[in-house]
């Protein structure tokens, strides 16, 4: 007998302790009657010996049927998500009315699945189709702005780039907690991805008067473009917004790790193991009062389904230092 069993058949005793306690009783009983009949003492005590037997024998069978039907439960408690077609066949009332419990249960359960997976697929739609929609008057708005280029309307243009950025981190987050997602992973070339991330941010290198220290990798990993790249613009929008003046630097110190350094204000200590948590701004969040602390939230999260790693060192008026291990996916040698 192994520890588990012992450990339910101690359990099993004490769920049927009462219909035990009454069979002994029982026994005992009719033991005091033949005696006080005057029945041999011999044939009494043969029949106390027979009735403990046969009861000890239907304890431990009992026991074993009971011991093998919390297994099957056990094991279905992994299985019961998907159907509840092999629970065990139910041996009395009780069973049977607790098992059409569990089915009413269970497809209330699906219900509520079924609706909140369609309620959500809406919403998805719905934010696509508006993402898309205001992108047209985001772009008509750029070229009226590019057509009567003065300082001021540099500013707005960079206002509206923002809002860009705003609209598709909503698209993101939305799609990244949907049931699945549409990554392509394809062998990449890690340097057109940085050079793509940062053409975009080009403008606001110019209008910031930064320093971009690019020191090309030459090295390919396996990834998702469209996600890679998501989290290189939002790790370099951070650098650019806290760093006032200076250079942002972008380079591999060892093959497979990127680093995005900045020269900015910084991380308190405090808030360095939380950076990653949603909705969390700490220490650059109250210098920025618009910071959302979604970004790095996303950044966390897309990097996990991509198998890639990030961290942060940082220190408060030195800057901080994202570091991208894309090791994982190496395929540099492939």
């Amino acid at each position: 007998m192994n520890d588990k069993y012992i450990t339910i058949f101690f359990q099993y005793i004490y769920q049927h302790k009462k219909a035990i306690l009454c069979f002994f009783t029982f026994v005992m009983i009719a033991i005091t009657i033949l005696f006080l009949y005057q029945i041999p003492l011999e044939p009494i005590l043969y029949t106390g010996i027979i009735c403990s037997v046969l009861g000890f024998f239907f304890l431990i069978f009992d026991s074993l049927q009971y011991y093998h039907k919390h297994q099957q439960l056990d094991y279905l408690k992994h299985q019961i998500m998907l159907s509840l077609d092999e629970l065990p066949e139910s041996t009395n009332l009780m069973e049977k009315d607790y098992q059409q419990l569990l089915q009413v249960l269970f497809d209330e359960k699906n219900q509520l699945i079924t609706e909140k997976d369609n309620n959500y697929t809406e919403m998805i739609d719905y934010y696509t189709m508006w993402v898309h929609q205001i992108k047209t008057p985001i772009a008509a708005m750029r070229l009226l702005l590019q057509s009567n280029p003065t300082a001021e309307n540099s500013e707005i243009e960079t206002e509206l780039f923002k809002i860009e950025q705003y609209v598709e981190m909503v698209l993101s987050y939305l799609r990244l907690n949907a049931s699945s997602t549409d990554y392509l992973f394809m062998k990449q070339d890690i340097d057109e991805l940085i050079r793509q991330s940062v053409r975009k941010y080009a403008r606001m290198f110019i209008l910031k008067k930064l320093t971009l220290n690019y020191v090309p990798c030459h090295y390919q990993i396996l990834t998702d473009e469209k996600w890679f790249c998501f989290v290189l613009e939002q790790l370099l929008s951070n650098a650019i917004k806290y760093t006032p003046s200076g250079t942002i630097s972008i380079y591999m110190p060892k093959s497979g790790v990127l680093v995005i350094e900045d020269s900015g204000i910084g991380i308190e200590k405090s808030d360095v193991n939380r950076i990653f948590e949603k909705g969390f701004t700490g220490y650059n969040g109250h210098t920025d009062k618009k910071s959302s602390g979604l970004g790095l939230y996303l950044c966390k999260r897309v990097c996990t389904q991509l198998g890639h790693e990030i961290s942060v060192e940082s220190e408060v008026g030195k800057g901080t230092k994202i570091i991208l291990d894309v090791n994982h996916y190496d395929l540099k040698n492939e």
